[in-house]
């Protein structure tokens, strides 16, 4: 999700799950080190539980990052092993990590060593022609043997060269009964799947087999669907609160960063989708985007488009 779930997505989504784990975008390590430390993992601490997910492949700078990330009370640190993008590949990280285990092992150790926190790996279930499942055993046991306890698996395998970032999350075949069968050969190792799931009717499904499940754009693009996330999967008895409730909690949040010069597109980018399905729903959208983006842009952008839903919701 680089360049989607930054602080004001995350902000976003809390208000509609306390409980989900929500991850960062894939952030680099040089990032981390040589920019702006502080701009890349501060976080509101209502945001938790949250995951850092790291890109890199050099053992002492992931340590490096780890040690940097400690005092920002992550709930995990997780390699990206998944990323089949051209710029995460020609810094010979992401996807194309799959292809050494031992060097993904190296970086899980050194992580391992740096932090107290919890080292995950998310990944493919293979890349190129790399993709038996002899071979994805193989990844995962020699990264296990490192310190991993969590993978977390897109039932994709990635193709680094002929297709997009987009192609590679829809034109290999999706194939869970790999990911099924990784969780029966490593019992003991957590097993998340990940990939085309839309609904919580299959999450319920893969939880019969596996022990998590992740989503991506679904999450992102009818973000709503996490409304009912508390009840049925982690047992919660809260009430679900409205669309407009958690617009009301959400403009709150605008308009507090915005007085600290935070423009409003940063925010209302994320949530396009409230109202998915519902109607008013385009008006919504509409009136954000070609109003939000504008320099002089204020709150009002943000609270006409609301009063157009519900003047639709009413009718």
């Amino acid at each position: 999700m680089l360049d989607w779930t930054d602080r004001h997505c995350r902000f976003f989504l809390r208000l509609i799950s306390q409980h989900a784990v929500l991850y960062t975008e894939m952030i680099t390590t040089g990032a981390i080190l040589h920019g702006d430390t502080e701009r890349h993992l501060a976080m509101n601490a209502s945001e938790h539980p949250v995951a850092l997910q790291l890109g890199g492949s050099d053992p002492r700078d992931l340590a490096a990052a780890c040690k940097l990330a400690e005092k920002y009370a992550y709930a995990e640190i997780n390699l990206n092993c998944g990323c089949p993008s051209d710029r995460v590949q020609n810094g010979m990280f992401g996807a194309i990590m799959m292809k050494n285990a031992e060097i993904t092992a190296n970086c899980i150790s050194s992580m391992v060593e740096a932090s107290s926190l919890p080292i995950t790996v998310k990944h493919r279930i293979g890349v190129d022609d790399y993709d038996s499942y002899d071979f994805l055993c193989q990844f995962v046991g020699t990264v296990a043997e490192a310190g991993c306890n969590t993978f977390l698996v897109h039932a994709r395998k990635a193709w680094l060269k002929g297709l997009s970032p987009k192609q590679n999350r829809e034109v290999p075949e999706l194939n869970y009964e790999r990911v099924y069968q990784l969780k029966k050969d490593f019992p003991n190792i957590e097993i998340v799947i990940n990939g085309g799931i839309t609904t919580l009717d299959d999450s319920v499904t893969h939880l019969h087999k596996i022990d998590g499940v992740m989503m991506g754009r679904e999450a992102y693009t009818n973000p709503y669907l996490l409304s009912d996330v508390d009840n049925r999967i982690y047992g919660s008895k809260t009430a679900v609160k409205t669309r407009a409730d958690i617009a009301e909690q959400f403009l709150q949040y605008v308009d507090n960063e915005m007085s600290k010069g935070v423009r409003l597109h940063a925010m209302t980018r994320h949530i396009l989708g409230l109202f998915h399905g519902m109607p008013g729903a385009r008006q919504f959208r509409r009136h954000i985007s070609e109003h939000a983006y504008k320099p002089t842009s204020t709150i009002d952008v943000l609270t006409t488009a609301l009063q157009a839903t519900s003047r639709e919701t009413s009718t």
